[in-house]
């Protein structure tokens, strides 16, 4: 099964790290992910920019609204993300607690949906 792995840090703490601690956060992050590709649970995994680069679009009658982030009211932001191979939750929580930013923020783990033309739920393999 597939599992999206999204990564949320505290907005501190991008600010808090300093440029020694996030050029090591980041090398830990390229070790990792060797790890997962050797053992073939990596399908793709990145960082996002910081929020404030961020935009919203929402449905507003015929067109769309486009919103500047912050987009939501919270302490924690989207900063990446891992897109990963596991034979189930447990596997995949168990990978997701080894990810480096999980100790600097939260993990939040979901199951991918893979959609058919007819509109069935088919599990990945």
């Amino acid at each position: 099964m597939r599992f999206l792995c999204l990564i949320y840090t505290s907005v501190d703490v991008d600010g808090r790290l300093t440029p020694n601690e996030m050029n090591h956060l980041i090398g830990e992050h390229f070790v990792f992910d060797e790890g997962l590709r050797e053992d073939g649970t990596l399908i793709v995994s990145d960082a996002l920019v910081l929020r404030d680069k961020s935009i919203v679009i929402r449905p507003d009658g015929g067109t769309f609204s486009v919103t500047d982030g912050p987009f939501v009211e919270t302490k924690e932001h989207l900063a990446g993300f891992y897109l990963i191979e596991a034979p189930d939750l447990e596997g995949a929580t168990e990978i997701a607690k080894r990810i480096p930013s999980a100790r600097y923020g939260a993990i939040e783990i979901r199951p991918v949906r893979i959609l058919t033309l007819h509109g069935d739920l088919a599990e990945s393999s």
